[in-house]
């Protein structure tokens, strides 16, 4: 989910379906919305010579998206091994039953609420699927369950909706904390200094091919935003709402709901390090 229009120097491009890496292809959900951008990333991943797929986020409960997810993997002459989540929002998970019942696969995610026949996932794990490798990395704050899932092979990690293709993303409080999200961008940094990371696969939006740029862009914006906001209310703008009118004036309104999340975040942040 995004929470800001298009801001001078953040990421941006166009929309992603089809192959992005040697191992990663986008189908994109019919779900565009101002909170979805062009719609919600679902991604097969799978080695090259592999007759089993990993599909990351199955998306919004679509048959007609569903299914083509399935008839893309069976093109490439594969079959759903197993179905992986970044997180719960319902554009990225709501069609996990469904596409469990289409496909045999078990489904895994940090929630237990949201695992379907198969263990969960947690720090550390590496998932091995038809020879294809992905590291869980952890990544709460955009929600509390949210992963990344490290492809090294690919030097590539798929983000789920803590770092975008476009826009910046929702700290969606109160199940979001801005603390945590900041712990998560500095982890996902290291991964392209320790670990080379390139590329950015993300839930929305196009492709980044500079994922520490990118990940430098959300740290300086975050910062930016929290001195904005200590600012407003240093100058008399004490609630949410205030807040947001004044911080997001040149944001589409449209967008504001999502803004207010972020906002409650960042108040709750400077109150907890002493700064409001």
């Amino acid at each position: 989910m995004t929470n800001a229009a298009a801001l001078p120097g953040q990421p941006r491009g166009g929309t992603i379906s089809g192959p992005a890496s040697e191992r990663a292809e986008c189908v994109l959900a019919p779900n565009a919305s101002p909170m979805t951008l062009d719609g919600t990333n679902t991604w097969i991943v799978a080695e090259p010579d592999s007759r089993l797929a990993v599909v990351i986020d199955p998306g919004p409960l679509d048959e007609g998206h569903l299914r083509n997810v399935i008839d893309t993997v069976e093109r490439a002459g594969r079959r759903v091994g197993l179905t992986l989540l970044t997180h719960g929002h319902p554009d990225h998970a709501e069609g996990a039953a469904r596409f469990a019942e289409l496909t045999g696969a078990n489904v895994r995610a940090l929630d237990p609420a949201l695992r379907l026949g198969g263990e969960g996932l947690a720090a550390g794990d590496v998932v091995t699927t038809g020879g294809l490798e992905l590291r869980v990395v952890p990544t709460p704050g955009h929600t509390e369950d949210s992963l990344c899932f490290h492809l090294p092979a690919d030097r590539a990690v798929l983000t789920g909706d803590t770092v975008l293709g476009r826009g910046t993303t929702v700290v969606a409080h109160p199940d979001g904390r801005l603390g945590e999200y900041l712990d998560s961008l500095r982890r996902l940094r290291s991964l392209t200094v320790d670990d080379g990371v390139r590329t950015v696969l993300p839930g929305h939006g196009p492709v980044l091919a500079d994922a520490q740029g990118a990940i430098d862009y959300y740290l300086v914006h975050r910062a930016n935003r929290l001195a904005q906001i200590e600012t407003a209310v240093e100058r008399g703008y004490r609630t949410p709402p205030e807040v947001v009118a004044h911080v997001y004036a040149d944001v589409d309104r449209s967008l504001w709901p999502a803004a207010e999340l972020s906002v409650r975040a960042q108040l709750e942040y400077l109150r907890e390090h002493g700064l409001v």
